[in-house]
């Protein structure tokens, strides 16, 4: 079987992938998804403090069976120092790439800069790509958003963690307050898809498969997120 497409040199095999969702993406509900064809499982976000400071019980969320490969742990916080020492933690646990968190809208994580908040430092965004992809040996992703109400500037991170070193990047169609009532931007993840040379994966209104045979004819992307 051919590879749709790769995560540094891991095959991904399918184009469908289960997003990452705060209560939800747990290791039954990924094992189930992955069984019906998720290309990829990403667990549940972990706070990276809390993997410094409370390893045992934020860990419990980065339980995975080695059937869900390829695995992805993702991460947030708004500190570099946090963010890569969390990271050095959990990369024992063997996951095939760690993804980092750029794209949460819920206000107490964005407004502390972690999240989407990331977004509106793109110097500290190429700071904390460069160290991770320098002190680690797993792949690193991330996913993001188009960007923040006021900071439209998905283009320009996107290029900062390819040049960075990041393997792939996940885009929602929508800024931080771009809630459900308004349609993705599908364009936005043409736009991304265009500009960088590393996989891209498309999320944001996808409901059925008709959707994603949509979404990646209009866009491009390597893969689509539900």
């Amino acid at each position: 079987m051919t590879p749709n497409f790769y995560v540094d040199k891991i095959p991904i095999y399918g184009d469908a992938i289960l997003a990452p969702m705060m209560g939800f993406s747990d290791l039954p509900y990924r094992s189930l998804c992955r069984e019906l064809g998720s290309a990829i499982s990403y667990t549940e976000f972990a706070r990276a403090e809390g993997l410094i400071h409370n390893m045992k019980r934020v860990a419990e969320k980065l339980e995975y069976l080695e059937e869900e490969r390829p695995i992805a742990f993702q991460i947030y916080t708004h500190d570099i120092d946090y963010m890569v020492s969390a990271a050095l933690n959990i990369q024992p646990l063997r996951p095939d790439f760690i993804d980092i968190n750029m794209g949460c809208p819920t206000k107490a994580i964005a407004n502390s800069g972690a999240g989407v908040g990331l977004m509106r430092t793109p110097l500290k965004v190429a700071r904390l790509f460069k160290r991770l992809v320098k002190e680690l040996d797993v792949p690193i992703t991330t996913k993001i958003r188009m960007g923040w109400d006021d900071c439209i500037n998905y283009k320009l991170i996107s290029k900062i963690v390819e040049e960075a070193g990041a393997s792939l990047i996940a885009i929602h169609g929508r800024t931080r307050e771009g809630g459900r009532e308004r349609d993705a931007n599908w364009d936005s993840i043409a736009e991304v898809k265009q500009l960088v040379n590393i996989p891209v994966i498309g999320n944001g209104d996808v409901k059925t498969v008709a959707d994603i045979i949509k979404m990646k004819n209009h866009t491009g992307c390597d893969g689509v997120m539900i």
